[in-house]
């Protein structure tokens, strides 16, 4: 009997893995208190800052195996920085015994305060006086020291006050672009990407507006000396690392993106990155930058898009060099060896629910990158058997049937699965996938090559034989008119 679904049916597809045996890559999603394929040291040897606590602090909270060392490892770096308010967040996280885990050093917490209050009064007072002289660049500075001196203990609401206030002191764009850019850090460190695209908005402006400006000066200066070559690019080469500006703007829009569940968006803006500068190691890693734009690029991007965007880009190449797996799982799609891409992601999600940026999204990118590998897999043919499906993927038939029977009622597939043969078909109009009309047109194709080809054929031929006739000189002359355009004529004989 079949099982006939109907595509207007409004049912969402299913978003948890197939319930195969626990060696599949799709079963159960495995629980991130197990620590997998996992360095802790080398792991965290890519931050710093407040960005590698942050990561431990996510550590010592879903991995309890390891929550005691990268505690340890949190600690040391607390005492790195300049906010001892950060230790009550990582005891917070950990659910062991906080009694046995190392404590801040007392003296050095007195010392951070007081040196923190005594640094405050001090930038304070600056900026006081600078207000009272009604200098603007003075002020601008005075906002961004107390901005960077705020942020460094922790007080970001304070920090992304005075960033603000020193926009209203800014005389040139490229001011405005160091304080967006400066905002845009302060942003992502916080995960506040709700406030990424007006500050995205506002850097974008400002870069494109100190372009222009260096563009016209530049061509002033070139007026004068008599010369105006290459003024463009040379006021371009004026702004510092302008392409690391523009990558910057590009991963705040990814992860601003990524936020909202755009994920083809996402993939899109990660995969233009070439290099964030100073960005690498405070912010994210180039691992980081291989992983969101791959598994992105899988739950979103058709097998063109992914193979223009990712197989045949240099620079992000560059970024997966960095993450051997991240290369396996490319080469797997790309060799339509759809179960070992499964099996790696299964692999490796603890290195994914790890990351500060990524892990929300985690079960929903799992589920498309199924789904769409299932119609990929699915597209060349107008039948298929679940069995073999199963093995293609990994997964018991019965888990087989259940999973393309969600993608058929979320309109996935237009097909029908057939219960008791245990087969999926294309359904109506659509049977064969398509292929009849491919056949044709390669026919069509075919026929037109061959008769083009024996014309040429037929024309080299009579030339070979010397049977072209060309018209005389005069002849063509008197001809002005263009209408008796052809210098030759070829005579046929039989």
């Amino acid at each position: 009997m079949d099982r006939d679904v109907d595509m207007d049916i409004d049912e969402q597809p299913s978003t948890s893995a197939p319930k195969a045996s626990s060696s599949s890559a799709v079963a159960s999603n495995p629980d991130p208190a197990t620590p997998l394929n996992l360095d802790l040291e080398a792991y965290i040897s890519s931050y710093t800052g407040r960005t590698a606590i942050d990561r431990l602090i996510r550590i010592v909270s879903v991995c309890p195996p390891i929550a005691s060392e990268a505690f340890v490892l949190a600690v040391q770096k607390i005492q790195e920085g300049r906010d001892p308010t950060v230790y009550q967040a990582l005891c917070n996280a950990y659910e062991g015994g906080i009694g046995e885990m190392p404590a801040l050093d007392g003296k050095w917490v007195d010392e951070t305060i007081k040196r923190n209050q005594a640094e405050k009064v001090k930038l304070e007072g600056e900026l006081k006086t600078y207000s009272n002289n009604m200098i603007k660049e003075s002020i601008r500075m005075g906002h961004r020291d107390l901005a960077e001196f705020y942020r460094s203990v922790g007080d970001y609401p304070a920090a992304l006050k005075h960033w603000t206030k020193s926009r209203e002191f800014c005389t040139t764009s490229q001011h405005v672009l160091d304080g967006c850019i400066s905002i845009l850090e302060l942003l992502i460190e916080q995960r506040n990407y709700a406030h990424l695209p007006t500050y995205i908005f506002k850097a974008e402006s400002a870069l494109e507006g100190a372009s222009s400006a260096l563009n016209a000066a530049s061509k002033d200066k070139e007026r004068d000396t008599g010369s105006t070559a290459g003024s463009s690019k040379k006021a371009q080469a004026n702004i510092p690392d302008i392409d690391v500006l523009r990558s910057k703007l590009d991963f705040a829009n990814g992860l601003s993106q990524l936020s909202q569940g755009n994920y083809e968006r996402a993939a899109y803006f990660f995969l233009r990155l070439s290099g964030l500068g100073d960005w690498f190691g405070k912010l994210v890693s180039q691992a980081d930058i291989a992983i969101y734009g791959v598994i992105c690029g899988l739950s979103s991007q058709s097998r063109s898009a992914f193979k223009a965007q990712v197989i045949e880009n240099l620079p992000f190449s560059a970024f997966i060099e960095q993450e051997p797996y991240i290369r396996e799982i490319v080469e797997s799609y790309m060799s339509s060896n759809f179960k070992g891409v499964l099996e790696l992601l299964s692999k490796h999600h603890t290195r994914h629910v790890l990351d500060i940026h990524l892990f929300p999204h985690i079960p929903t990118l799992l589920s498309l990158t199924r789904s769409r590998l299932v119609t990929l897999y699915f597209t060349p043919f107008s039948t298929v058997k679940l069995d073999r499906m199963a093995e293609a993927f990994g997964w018991s038939v019965e888990d087989t049937e259940e999973f393309v029977v969600g993608l058929i009622r979320s309109g996935g597939i237009k097909g029908r699965v057939d219960s008791q043969g245990k087969v999926l078909q294309v359904k109506g109009k659509d049977r064969g996938g398509g292929r009849e009309e491919v056949f044709v047109n390669a026919l069509r194709t075919g026929v037109e090559m061959k008769r083009m080809t024996g014309k040429l054929l037929y024309r080299m031929k009579l030339q070979q034989l010397d049977l072209v006739i060309k018209q005389p000189k005069n002849q063509n002359q008197e001809r002005g008119d263009g209408r008796g355009g052809q210098g030759s004529q070829v005579v046929e004989v039989d």
